[in-house]
This record gives C-alpha cells, structure tokens and sequence, in this order.
C-alpha cells in the first residue's frame, strides 16, 4: 500500500503544482509527516487519510490502490 499511496499523493500534488507544505497545512499535519507519506516511511492515520483524500476530491480506495477511479 505505502508504494501506490506514495506514488499516487506525488501524482495528485504536482498536478496540481503544489507544495508538501501546501497540502500539510490544509490537512492541518507536519509538512514532515505528509514527506514521510510521499517517502513511505510512514501511512497516514484513517483520519489523516480522509482528509487528504477530500483535499484533491478524490476516494481513499484510489489512493491506496484498490481501484484506478479516482
């Protein structure tokens, strides 16, 4: 999971041209937890995911892999 997660939240980032510290904040998380996201040293909470998968509008089954439908 942390292969596909970590690639799609690059993915979904720079699409949209935007910074690590751009998404913490709004995700109210470290800039240093979401990069360990992105490094796949670490997976988000259930919480934190939630609100990460609101931000770029799209479900958590996408971003961790279980389907390709955003």
């Amino acid at each position: 999971m942390r292969e596909i997660l970590s690639r799609r939240l690059k993915e979904l980032r720079k699409e949209r041209g935007l910074s690590q510290i751009q998404v913490a904040i709004f995700c109210d998380i470290t800039e240093k937890a979401y990069q360990n996201y992105e490094l796949k040293t670490r997976e988000p909470k259930l919480e934190i995911l939630i609100r990460i998968a609101d931000f770029y509008n799209v479900s958590i089954d996408y971003l961790v892999g279980r389907t390709d439908i955003r």
